[in-house]
């Protein structure tokens, strides 16, 4: 039995959630806990939306739509269209019907005394998804964007409206330094055998849930190893515009920088091993002289079975 916890987030992180299930239930294990980033959640209209959430949920429970990347399959937009002619809501954020129903659930779970641990447990009884999933915290944390001409903005509006073009220098989280890890995470850290940090943004998606604080202290405390997957390969991000972001924390768009923002375990940070795509080969020695293992391996998740299979180099690391 290899008890599994992953750290992950957005669209990557819910392919490789998908990976997780997959090599875990080949190996006949129970399943896994995903620590899911609740840092670029929001309220809008009325209700609060978490975006990582609901992409790992949908992927999980095979309803997601995966040409777009984000929201339910088949969704229409009758109610995001009422609401922009209320001229509510964000014109350039759209809220599927489907996707809607979860929100206003959610909402109402919340409204009710639930916290968000209890909500995404509740959530998780509609379909079968062979993962716990826990938020990072219950903590109401949202990523505010600081532009280099000192504008602030919300996370979801520097990355749906403007794509990430307006030059950032900063990500801040307010509120995160009173969290604390949701209930569970730390124990099922302590208790894993292996921790996996998923291919997600390594500054927006994985970067608040290591700023939970006591998360780090986890980390370095637990048995398990702690092992890392690169979003980045052939110097190219694999989804999105994690590059910019890792630009305006001064790491290069490469698989060896990222390894070393986050560290080897013996000089106080958390990685034991890092997974490189073959196309970055000639990388490893760089992390090898660092302190963390390195092992190369094909990182296109082109789909569940390879990304299990990238798991499964992971496990092994």
């Amino acid at each position: 039995m290899t008890r599994v916890v992953v750290l992950a987030g957005g669209v990557g992180g819910s392919k490789f959630t998908l990976g997780v299930r997959e090599a875990l239930a080949r190996r006949g294990d129970p399943e896994a806990t995903v620590v899911v980033n609740t840092g670029d959640d929001l309220w809008l209209s009325g209700v609060r939306l978490q975006p990582d959430v609901d992409s790992i949920v949908y992927a999980l429970a095979g309803v997601n739509d995966t040409q777009r990347g984000w929201g339910r399959a088949g969704d229409t937009e009758r109610v995001n269209a009422e609401l922009q002619a209320w001229g509510a809501g964000w014109p350039w954020f759209t809220l599927g019907d489907l996707d809607l129903g979860t929100h206003l659930a959610r909402t109402g779970w919340l409204r009710d005394g639930l916290t968000p641990t209890q909500v995404i447990a509740r959530m998780s009884e509609r379909w079968p998804l062979g993962v716990r999933l826990l938020p990072m915290t219950d903590t109401e944390v949202d990523t505010i964007v600081v532009l280099a001409d000192g504008r602030r903005m919300h996370f979801q509006e520097w990355w749906t409206r403007h794509r990430a073009t307006l030059p950032p220098i900063a990500f801040e989280n307010p509120g995160i330094e009173v969290a604390e890890p949701a209930p569970g995470v730390v124990d099922a850290i302590a208790g894993a055998d292996v921790v996996l940090i998923a291919p997600s943004n390594p500054v927006v998606s994985i970067g608040p849930i290591l700023a939970v604080p006591g998360m780090r202290e986890a980390l370095r405390a637990t048995p398990a190893r702690v092992i890392g997957v690169s979003g980045v390969i052939g110097g190219r991000v694999v989804r999105g515009m994690a590059d910019v972001c890792l630009a305006a924390i001064g790491v290069e768009t490469r698989a060896d920088a990222v390894a070393a923002h986050y560290g080897p375990r013996r000089d106080g940070g958390l990685l034991d091993a890092w997974l490189l795509a073959e196309e970055d080969a000639a990388l490893a020695p760089a992390v090898d002289a660092r302190g963390i293992r390195a092992r190369v391996a094909p990182l296109w998740m082109t789909d569940a079975a390879a990304s299990a299979a990238i798991v499964e180099a992971a496990l092994t690391a």
